[in-house]
């Protein structure tokens, strides 16, 4: 077996290790941000714009989606969260003179932690057909090359529009405004790469594809399901919540292959005792098995069931429908089977009977670790069954708790940013602009590749994220990519997808969350819809990056403006001066947002309060489940589902892998090479087995191995040069961090229903590395 590392990047490919920690924050987080931050953005700068964030009359957290709470702290962030404020408003810079001296060829070759670091895009760049160097470009000639492409498209759905989760509401609204009106629904966006399994899954069962409790919710719960998710360092803020809520009585089951530090404890670092002791958060540990949380849930149903008075029969008569096919697919639910598929004591899981039971209110919270598999969406049906059972749906501290990653995703989704939009949006679209919307469904992420790849998609056009990364099949992806006419990126820092580009290529640079945003209307704030439903106001504080840079609205009123000429009927100039307008024209298409202009405005300017309104400026969208018990379904009730259980099936000497991220780390932004709660230092190309696994398979600690995928498409797919960490996974799972393992995802391996990346569940066999 290898004991070297293979010849590459001898700082990413060669990392230090110790042993895991068992608690995350503290004084150590504190001092990892404030050299972060100092190192991109000085002293004065930091603390100017860290003070601002999720503040009240500043701007929102271009991280995470977690709310934040009514009484704020006065650093309102947390590590992750200044890790990316200090990457937007950072001092460096990426100006053309940096792309005279760097091919694409050369930056191609950099890593996407290197790319990251160099500082904030400065101006629109072009790579024309045959180049070999982006070079700069006026924003007049830039739109002027996006019109020329997009008219000698056969077909508008020859186009594709793909949006990141950091797209403010304003921005996503007109985005998906342009492309309907072009004529197509090809809106792909990372919520088909994340959380759209629970979309699917709560659409069907409850009625509403999103969550449905409060942050004040999980300050009232008696037990809270913490699965497939990893808050300390995904999404930090979380563990306040968390905590709060155990001080109230809460006790908290964490269901997850991998011991994760900030649910073991949580040391608060804006209080005394957070800094010295911290706070104990889980209560029961249940380690399972990659995949096996379905049949978790189907026995925990089971036994629920039948426990004499455990179901609340008033609620099932009332509000639900499928009871009686349900209770008989779950009372053959087998113990044998659920060990095997979980991996746990069975002392354990009538443990977690036990403390279900006891509580009257029950909240699950989950991410990605159930979200990207196979079998994610009749996963994600057991849990509403198990919540249903009980009536823990509707009622005060209970709920499904789906917890978003990128700041706005949830409410680029609301604002019409989906490739299979509801007729009655598309019906208020038409009647509030007077165009005649497309009603054919669009191309989602995977579906998107594949157009490309097969030369139905000429033309792509990202507003924001990362999307070569990001996405699954690397090799497929950036091949697709190439076969494109034009790629066109809006973005405000360097990634991997603008080094992948078509035959010719744009770099739109725009304003970051942090930024004030200066219009002909006068200074202007956007609107963003956190996980939990809450919308509210974003201003930036500092100056602008580079006066060449647009604000995503204006880019897409300006290219609309030159793309569809005459013929629109949108007054895009109108929306470029105020958004104000755009928020009218939001207020009248989409139920929820009613007089929107007001109730976002700064308290001091508010009339009246509707319901759902925050003292602070806000409001909660409207959710019938929570608010009213109402389940908006086909057939008016919230649905129990009864699918067979699924969990993986490994063959011999093989292992479940997942992806994830590591602690310097946001989706594809790499702020560092440290994951430092997992005792990984310097280095990302690691790959976590557990030591058991490792005997058997002769994997010796530090020596180094190609992951290589199975699947049934026999495809070789191939990451070369992970060092081998023995780690406590559970027995036959695998984890490494993408994007450096999205090359092992096949495009084709995806959730049934949902068409998400089964990123989650990869088989894969360890074979030795070739050394120097």
């Amino acid at each position: 077996m290898a004991t070297k590392p293979p010849k590459g990047d001898p700082v990413q490919d060669a990392p230090q290790v110790t042993e895991p920690q068992h608690a995350a924050a503290g004084l150590p987080a504190i001092g990892h941000t404030l050299r972060m931050a100092h190192q991109q953005m000085g002293v004065k700068r930091t603390a100017l714009t860290l003070l601002s964030v999720n503040q009240k009359d500043g701007f929102d957290c271009p991280g995470c989606a977690w709310p934040e709470p009514e009484h704020r702290h006065r650093a309102e962030f947390c590590e992750n969260g200044a890790k990316a404020v200090a990457e937007e408003a950072t001092l460096r810079r990426v100006t053309p003179e940096f792309f005279a001296a760097h091919s694409v060829a050369d930056l191609a070759g950099r890593s996407g932690y290197w790319l990251g670091q160099q500082g904030r895009l400065t101006h629109p760049m072009y790579l024309p057909e045959g180049g070999d160097h982006y070079e700069p470009v006026t924003w007049e000639r830039a739109f002027d090359i996006v019109a020329e492409e997009i008219d000698g498209l056969s077909s508008p759905d020859e186009a594709v529009f793909y949006t990141s989760g950091r797209t403010s509401n304003e921005a996503a609204f007109l985005y998906q405004l342009f492309a309907r009106e072009l004529g197509t629904n090809n809106l792909p966006d990372c919520s088909n790469m994340c959380h759209e399994s629970s979309g699917s899954a709560l659409s069907e069962t409850i009625g509403v594809g999103k969550g449905s409790v409060l942050l004040e919710d999980l300050y009232r719960a008696d037990l809270i399901v913490v699965a497939g998710q990893n808050p300390g360092t995904n999404h930090p803020r979380m563990l306040s919540a968390l905590e709060k809520a155990k001080a109230n009585g809460a006790r908290i089951v964490s269901v997850n292959p991998l011991p994760e530090a900030g649910l073991e404890r949580f040391k608060n670092p804006q209080t005394p005792k957070g800094l010295t002791t911290g706070a104990a958060l889980t209560d029961l540990f249940l380690q399972i098995r990659i995949g096996g949380d379905q049949a978790l849930f189907r026995l925990l149903n089971k036994l629920i069931l039948d426990t004499p008075g455990a179901v609340d029969e008033e609620f099932v008569r009332e509000h639900t429908h499928g009871y009686e096919e349900f209770a008989a697919a779950a009372r053959a639910a087998d113990w044998e089977e659920t060990l095997a598929a979980t991996g746990l004591a069975r002392e354990d899981i009538e443990r977690f009977l036990r403390m279900v039971l006891d509580s009257e209110r029950v909240i699950v919270c989950w991410a990605m670790g159930l979200t990207q598999h196979k079998h994610s969406v009749p996963m994600i049906r057991e849990i509403v069954n198990f919540l249903l059972l009980r009536g823990n749906i509707g009622r005060p501290g209970a709920g499904v708790c789906p917890v978003r990653g990128h700041s706005n995703v949830q409410g680029d989704r609301t604002m019409g940013i989906f490739e299979r939009p509801a007729p009655a949006f598309l019906d208020a679209l038409e009647k509030e602009f007077g165009f005649a919307p497309p009603r054919e469904h669009g191309y989602d992420v995977v579906r998107a590749i594949r157009a490309l790849r097969d030369g139905k998609a000429k033309v792509f056009f990202a507003m924001g994220g990362n999307f070569v990364s990001a996405s699954p099949d690397t090799a497929v992806t950036e091949a697709a990519m190439r076969r494109a006419r034009l790629t066109v990126h809006v973005s405000t820092k360097l990634n991997r997808s603008h080094t992948v580009t078509g035959t010719r290529a744009l770099i739109l640079p725009t304003l970051g969350r942090t930024e004030r945003d200066l219009q002909a209307g006068g200074e202007q704030f956007v609107t963003v819809e956190d996980s939990m439903g809450m919308v509210h106001a974003s201003r930036g504080r500092l100056e602008p990056a580079s006066r060449h840079l647009l604000s995503e609205p204006a880019i897409v009123c300006r290219l609309a403006r030159r793309v569809l000429g005459e013929r629109s009927t949108v007054p895009w100039e109108e929306f470029e001066k105020d958004y104000a307008t755009i928020r009218d024209r939001i207020a009248r298409v989409i139920p929820g947002f009613e007089d929107f202009n007001a109730r976002v405005a700064p308290p001091r300017a508010r009339g009246s309060a509707r319901a759902g309104d925050t003292p602070s400026g806000g409001f909660a969208l409207p959710h019938a489940p929570r608010d009213e018990r109402r389940f908006p379904t086909a057939t008016g009730k919230a649905n129990f589902t009864a699918a067979a259980v699924e969990y993986p099936k490994l063959p011999e000497g093989r292992l479940l892998l997942q992806t994830l991220r590591s602690h310097d780390q946001y989706n594809t932004t790499i702020y560092g090479l440290d994951d430092r709660y997992r005792g990984i230092k310097n280095g990302r190309r690691v790959v976590l087995v557990n030591p058991e696994d490792a005997r058997e398979l002769r994997l010796a600690d530090g020596s180094y191995v190609d992951l290589v995928s199975e699947w049934k498409d026999g495809v070789e797919r191939r990451a070369p040069g992970f060092r081998v960490v023995h780690y406590p996974t559970a027995r036959g799972c695998a984890a490494a961090y993408y994007p450096e393992t999205n090359v092992l995802v096949p495009l084709d391996a995806t959730a049934d229903t949902s068409n998400t990346p089964a990123s989650k569940s990869v088989v894969v066999r360890l074979e030795q590395s070739a050394t120097d």
